[in-house]
């Protein structure tokens, strides 16, 4: 049984879970916050980062302004695809504008944006807002 790494999205430790358990609602074993929680969480560009180079299961963030009113419309459908992803990807939020290094580093030009990593590396990405089934979709696609 291969055991998977991933980061916990509320204090960012590592955390190590059985493949077999990740649709279990696996908890960090430090704060005891869910590590696939089955909604889009909020993060920081620290978080986002460390999870990015580190977990083994695909990360999906939007990157995202509260300005931005398709990044708005897309936020429901967003957390409904992180509903139907629990346990093949985690699904988090990033907010450029209040983390504008992110922009830079991940060279994000326009938002909506989401991206997709892997293994450590950007695998996919996509821009525009999007349905939750297209979402979804392009998730499991990529």
């Amino acid at each position: 049984m291969a055991s998977m790494k991933l980061t916990c999205l509320s204090c960012g430790q590592v955390n190590r879970v059985a493949s077999d358990r990740l649709s279990a609602k696996p908890k960090c074993g430090t704060c005891g916050a869910s590590l696939m929680p089955g909604k889009a969480v909020e993060v920081d560009f620290a978080t986002l980062q460390k999870a990015a180079r580190t977990d083994d299961v695909p990360l999906v963030v939007d990157f995202w302004a509260p300005w931005c009113g398709p990044c708005r419309m897309m936020a429901p459908e967003f957390s409904k695809a992180a509903s139907e992803l629990r346990g093949d990807a985690r699904l988090v939020k990033l907010n450029t504008e209040a983390h504008p290094k992110a922009g830079s580093a991940y060279g994000i030009r326009g938002i909506p944006t989401m991206a997709r990593f892997k293994g450590g590396r950007e695998a996919a990405r996509k821009s525009g807002a999007m349905p939750a089934a297209q979402i979804v979709s392009w998730v499991k696609s990529a």
